[in-house]
């Protein structure tokens, strides 16, 4: 479980805003995200990593989109499952091979 879990999904989307709607008074960025994560409770680079994924699933910057990094997983997950699944029908059937070689002719 990440720990980015720990927080309810509207306090990051609210957390996110916050920082976007305050950069401009701030002297960057980053001094925004330290005003902000300091307010509700979290890590600068846990709230600075909320913030790139928010400015990439709205198109600000490159880089895989939420829904893009849960469809990868959903696939590395499958194959892995399939790799298994291959790996046992190989083995099975050499397994059976073998017996039928084993098989003593009448």
């Amino acid at each position: 479980m990440s720990k980015s879990a720990n927080f309810p999904k509207e306090v990051r989307e609210r957390a996110v805003r916050l920082v976007l709607e305050q950069q401009d008074s701030h002297a960057s960025q980053w001094s925004a995200i330290g005003s902000v994560a300091a307010k509700i409770g979290c890590t600068h680079e846990t709230l600075r990593r909320w913030v790139r994924q928010a400015e990439r699933d709205e198109g600000k910057r490159a880089g895989p989109t939420t829904s893009e990094q849960e469809r990868i997983k959903a696939l590395e997950r499958e194959n892995r499952e399939l790799r298994q699944a291959n790996e046992i029908l190989r083995k099975a059937s050499a397994y059976f091979a073998q017996a039928e070689l084993d098989r003593r002719p009448k």
